[in-house]
């Protein structure tokens, strides 16, 4: 994490808080977990309990230093002095759990996301307001970025936070969110980026996704892009957008 994100973080209080949230993960004893942006170090060390291998990865210099410091007994914690949204992941087999900053949120779910090495799930503490939008049916819309994740990865809220938890305290309310690779893909993955072309393009022209013969996919006429769901908008890819 660098100096110019650290305004927009909020740090977990405790271990004990840290340990309740893991315990509502599917983080096993030999899995290779990432913390991003992992500050003094808080997340690392109750990971490092649960899991074989832990990643670090913190660049801001106080951060770091007391992350150094704090880990120096821990046999399987790796420490990578990067800026998370530079990191590059090339292991094929690993998990993410971290309380990164909230302005990073959705650039941090799209790297990942459409990573060529993909995590099997993500842990990660944001707003709520996010997350409801990312989980489909949440509130009765989809949101372009949970539609263009949708068929590679499920997600849901795994437990609410309380603001008493963090320091200093959020202004608004968050949760841990779950981003899981589906075991089965609805779509291949070769097919990824025309797919969330497509997407974009329906969501952000207003012409393209009225001129398109949605009845012909199965798909209402009456509704706007945010009200289709997750197999509507397969359907209406495979019949409009699949080249």
């Amino acid at each position: 994490m660098s100096r110019d994100y650290t305004y927009a973080q909020h740090f977990l209080r405790s271990p004990r808080v840290v340990a309740e949230l893991v315990g509502h993960s599917n983080i096993r004893k030999n899995d290779t977990v990432y913390d991003l942006g992992a500050g003094s170090g808080v997340i690392a060390s109750v990971l490092a309990h649960r899991a074989k291998k832990v990643i670090a990865v913190e660049i801001e210099p106080n951060a770091l230093k007391k992350l150094r410091a704090n880990m120096a007994d821990f046999d399987n914690v790796t420490i990578i002095d990067k800026d998370i949204t530079k990191l590059t992941i090339t292991n094929d087999s690993y998990k993410i759990f971290a309380n990164i900053p909230f302005n990073l949120t959705s650039d941090i779910v799209r790297k990942f996301t459409e990573s060529d090495t993909p995590p099997k799930a993500m842990y990660l503490i944001v707003q709520k307001q996010f997350a409801r939008k990312l989980v489909p049916g949440s509130d009765h819309f989809t949101s372009l970025l949970s539609a263009q994740i949708g068929p590679w990865f499920s997600a849901r809220i795994r437990k609410p936070l309380r603001k008493t938890d963090f320091t200093p305290p959020p202004a608004v309310d968050t949760v841990l969110l779950e981003i899981k690779l589906r075991e089965e893909l609805l779509l291949d993955k070769t097919k990824a980026k025309d797919y969330r072309e497509f997407i974009e393009r329906c969501f952000s022209e207003q012409k393209f996704f009225t001129g398109l013969d949605r009845a012909a996919a199965n798909v209402s006429p009456e509704k706007i892009p945010s009200q289709l769901s997750q197999d509507e908008w397969l359907r209406l890819f495979a019949t409009l957008g699949a080249r």
